[in-house]
């Protein structure tokens, strides 16, 4: 059997987390795997000594790769091989999650909350294919270990996003310097990259023996170590949830059943006494919504999904139509990327 090559075409530093389980996969089997960074967002320091990059789209075409795995929205026709859509996140409720660009051949998707959706997208437009397979970003979710943590006291993980508009860390603030200085939990806050240093410094003093302020673990173990969750509207609220955990919120955007959503820091303790004594209605509402949108917890996603490219590059797509030449967003794509050899 042949050596089959594969593509990682990436924007953001998001994709390492999202496609380092696929390529254990595709590294276990004897296959090859190649990194292609395009954009200025890709801190290639964060690639690690044993990772292949290649250095231009010259360089990928030359390689033609089988396969081309993207995260993102886009993947230009002038890089070859069967395009895929494996999503940089959970949250199919944002502006353009459904939008069909032409641009890929085979959808990945997590659970029933996406996949009934693109199954009717495929049925309309007839060139792509849909394997419901989980994020591959979670197989580490499911397989790591929590943090050993000398507590035997209840466990926060405050995480916050950094929007300006939607973070809960100037509200909150004062709340949970309140409740910490009440010793009845341990803290664990962790911070998204972008956060605005005030808060940083803010929240960095209310470290002690029972606050911590974590910038190194893997946000899989913190989500394993904590009881329960406080945040705002960030991404990483349905990664906690697939754990059927309870989340208290500050006014979500898109607030469900699933979540214990208050409106001012006020209502904090009570929320959290509320979700760690959770009902079995808030329990059932939480496996509600984690069964809807990632109904796995085996760790296997990333194989599923490589099952699924294996299959149509042994048998072909389902769908029957040709792919549409989609010549405007290649152009765009063309001068985007100052490339405009065409053969």
């Amino acid at each position: 059997m042949s050596t089959k090559r594969y593509l990682f075409y990436i924007a953001h530093n998001y994709c390492f987390e999202i496609l380092r389980p696929l390529q254990q996969v595709i590294l276990a089997q004897g296959n090859d795997v190649k990194w292609l960074a395009i954009g200025k967002e890709v801190t290639t320091a964060y690639f690690d000594k044993n990772e292949q990059v290649l250095g231009s789209i010259d360089e990928a075409r030359a390689y033609a790769p089988d396969a081309t795995f993207a995260p993102g929205n886009e993947i230009p026709n002038f890089i070859p091989g069967l395009k895929i859509q494996v999503f940089h996140g959970l949250e199919w409720k944002k502006k353009g999650h459904f939008v069909i660009r032409d641009f890929f051949d085979l959808y990945c998707t997590h659970g029933p909350a996406t996949t009934t959706r693109f199954n009717q997208l495929a049925q309309k437009h007839g060139y792509f294919d849909v394997v419901e397979t989980g994020w591959p970003k979670l197989d580490q979710l499911f397989t790591t270990t929590a943090l050993n943590i000398a507590t035997d006291k209840p466990i926060i993980l405050y995480a916050p996003t950094f929007s300006p508009a939607l973070t809960s860390a100037p509200e909150l603030f004062e709340q949970i310097k309140k409740l910490a200085k009440s010793k009845k939990h341990h803290w664990l806050i962790k911070f998204h990259p972008k956060m605005a240093q005030e808060w940083l410094d803010k929240y960095q003093s209310l470290v002690s023996d029972n606050v911590e302020i974590i910038e190194s673990s893997s946000i899989a173990q913190l989500l394993q170590t904590a009881d329960i969750m406080v945040s705002d509207t960030s991404s990483v609220i349905g990664e906690f949830a697939l754990l059927n955990k309870p989340i208290v919120s500050l006014n979500n955007k898109a607030p469900g059943d699933y979540l214990i959503d208050i409106e001012n820091g006020q209502q904090l303790e009570g929320a959290i006494a509320q979700a760690l004594s959770a009902s079995e209605q808030l329990k059932s509402a939480i496996k509600s919504y984690a069964d809807d949108l990632h109904p796995y917890n085996d760790g296997q996603a990333a194989q599923r999904i490589l099952t699924a490219v294996e299959n149509i590059l042994a048998n072909g797509k389902q769908a029957q139509k040709s792919k549409p030449l989609n010549l405007f967003r290649n152009f765009k794509q063309r001068k985007k990327l100052k490339f405009w050899r065409f053969i």
